[in-house]
């Protein structure tokens, strides 16, 4: 099957391209992708930089490379190619180190083990923006969709990105502090690529750390590769049972993040945002500005005005997030779904970071994590309580709830009044007192996100109801 015959089997979505394997995400297919890749490097770079070109831990994720590679080699380009599977973090921090004309990584991230994916990084290390997605979608038209020659496979060099990258995180670290405070570690790999990564930084740390999951496993152990409570239920019992002070783990392509605290409860990312930016400033004496998207937290805001910080909102997608990081001074950057940065670092989220952050946010405070989170939930005016509802509509009933919402967007919720209809992504709805609603189309299939914050469990399960019911009675069927 070639793409010509239909061109809608490739999609791109918030972050690159992904598929089924062997259904829409082919050999062929991958070619074509490159091709148009390739056809944005000829405008952006010269042929004197490399292009890096890296994977995952999925089923065939490195022969995709591999051919991918050879395509590129094909068109003139020198190719480094990854020597193992690789974190994104670490291929985005190469392209930049490397002075690279990018790089192309394939993965699917948190998802099954039937996708794959394939991602472009520019050389700044961070998510392409959209109008470089945008040009390389364009380019799909005219790409071929043939295999590569192989004629120029001594363009094609192998090369570990490890060792830099991994001097470059100790010092976002203060190894030294970890080091004297002996933290006894539970780590679950997922069978991802943070495996000989994260566990190696833990035990230059000083860590006593107990690893699980820490082979290449193209079915995750009949999972998923997502750092969540669902996926985590030996690492949650392994941190109890031995009174471990903290579990992590990552997802996929390690950029989100696990953690676990010491009484085995699963840390939300809103909470490991607002804890983080906490430790930067109290222990670490570090400013900026805070970034969060339309779906995160606002007890962000909160930390932010009490420490005259400037708040950034963006669309959902760390390009965004990573783009507002070139731009200006940000201390931490992150989203709900799970993914940061900080100050220092590229602009491109690291679970293998962030786990080691709250891992030293332990080692300066000498307090349990649980303790941590209660002060930086306090500390912020809070708690908040979030939701999220994911709602499968036709596609007649999705476009008749955004319709709606758009010219006619409720002037209540729950009895509470709305004070503001934000636009920026979605529609979100900002109540009288403090709560907020966001309606969030999904791009690739009939389902639309109800993402909701409020003061009280009580007042979300109300708003909840009401939200779920007022988008059935959109249904024009």
């Amino acid at each position: 099957m070639t793409l010509a015959s239909n061109p809608a089997k490739i999609q791109f979505g918030t972050d690159g391209w992904r598929g089924i394997i062997a259904d829409d995400f082919t050999f062929t297919n991958v070619c074509k992708v490159t091709r148009a890749i390739a056809a944005y490097l000829e405008t952006a770079y010269s042929k004197d930089r490399p292009v890096l070109v890296a994977y995952d831990t999925r089923f065939l994720a490195d022969q995709f490379a591999q051919t991918s590679a050879e395509v590129l080699a094909d068109l003139g380009w020198t190719v480094k190619i990854v020597d193992r599977d690789c974190p994104t973090p670490v291929i985005a921090y190469n392209a930049r180190f490397l002075n690279s004309a990018g790089a192309l990584m394939f993965t699917a991230s948190h998802n099954p083990a039937p996708y794959c994916g394939i991602k472009y990084i520019p050389d700044y290390a961070g998510p392409a923006t959209p109008q470089i997605t945008d040009t390389i979608v364009s380019n799909l038209d005219e790409a071929s969709d043939e295999l590569p020659t192989g004629k120029n496979k001594d363009k094609i060099s192998s090369f570990d990105p490890k060792p830099e990258y991994l001097k470059f995180i100790y010092t976002l670290l203060d190894v030294e502090k970890i080091k004297r405070a002996g933290l006894k570690v539970k780590y679950d790999a997922l069978y991802s690529t943070s495996r000989g990564y994260l566990d190696e930084v833990l035990n230059h740390c000083g860590c006593e750390t107990e690893s699980f999951n820490t082979h290449r496993d193209v079915l995750f152990g009949g999972g998923m590769p997502e750092p969540k409570g669902d996926q985590l239920i030996g690492l949650i019992e392994a941190v109890k049972k031995d009174q471990a002070d903290i579990g992590l783990a990552t997802d996929g392509d390690s950029d989100r993040f696990g953690i676990v605290d010491e009484q085995g409860n699963m840390l939300t990312p809103n909470t490991v945002l607002l804890l983080l930016a906490r430790h930067l400033i109290k222990n670490k004496g570090k400013k900026g500005a805070i970034v969060r998207t339309v779906a995160t937290t606002h007890l962000l805001d909160n930390f932010a005005a009490k420490y005259g910080l400037e708040l950034y909102e963006t669309a959902v997608g760390f390009k965004y997030i990573g783009e507002k990081m070139r731009e200006t001074t940000v201390l931490i950057g992150g989203e709900e779904s799970g993914g940061l940065s900080v100050i220092g670092h590229i602009p491109e989220k690291d679970g293998i970071l962030a786990d080691m952050l709250v891992a030293e946010a332990i080692a300066y405070e000498g307090k349990p994590l649980s303790q941590l989170v209660e002060e930086a939930i306090a500390e912020a005016d809070g708690p908040l309580y979030n939701d999220r509802l994911d709602l499968h509509l036709t596609e007649a009933h999705k476009q008749a709830v955004l319709s709606q919402c758009i010219s006619q967007p409720p002037t209540e919720v729950a009895g509470i009044k709305v004070k503001e209809v934000g636009r920026k992504d979605g529609i979100k709805l900002y109540l009288e007192e403090g709560s907020w609603v966001l309606l969030r189309p999904s791009g690739t299939e009939p389902l639309i996100r109800v993402y909701m914050e409020t003061n009280s469990s009580e007042k979300l399960k109300d708003i909840a109801q009401v939200m779920e019911t007022m988008i059935q009675k959109m249904d024009p069927s």
